[in-house]
């Protein structure tokens, strides 16, 4: 089989090991905090803001919303929980695992302002947070 050498697979490549090589950094480099215990892996998010809420889209395929916490802190959205493989699998031969498993954390810097509600769900593989925006004189 012969490898295509354009500049067109030459830019592809480097994109793709540029991304590999920040997913390596935020999971390894990124400073642990004490509180939290044994090994974690931080999931991919997209932050996105419209007129009446903020939402995050985390890539978490297999985690329900109600098994990750969300918590709002000092400007920031605490994303939580463990991704976990099936019971189902644990006698199973893997030939391939890619998708990260274990406890992930994320601290995800927001939008200013304030934020009445969080509300949890899940499309396409991603857990989707809501955070509706406080009208002016109320919220938390």
């Amino acid at each position: 089989m012969e490898r295509d050498y354009s500049p067109n697979w030459m830019w592809s490549e480097a994109c793709e090991m540029l991304v590999r090589a920040e997913r390596l950094h935020r999971q390894f480099f990124e400073p642990r905090s004490g509180a939290r215990r044994g090994p974690s892996w931080e999931p991919p998010v997209d932050v996105i803001e419209t007129a009446n809420e903020v939402l995050i889209f985390a890539a978490l395929p297999g985690v329900a919303p109600d098994q990750a916490e969300a918590i709002i802190d000092a400007g920031h959205l605490i994303l939580s929980g463990a991704r976990l493989l099936p019971r189902e699998l644990a006698t199973a031969a893997i030939h391939r695992l890619e998708l990260p498993q274990g406890q992930f954390f994320r601290r995800i810097a927001l939008p200013p302002g304030r934020y009445s509600t969080v509300h949890r769900s899940s499309i396409d593989g991603c857990l989707v947070i809501a955070l509706k925006k406080a009208e002016p004189g109320h919220g938390q």
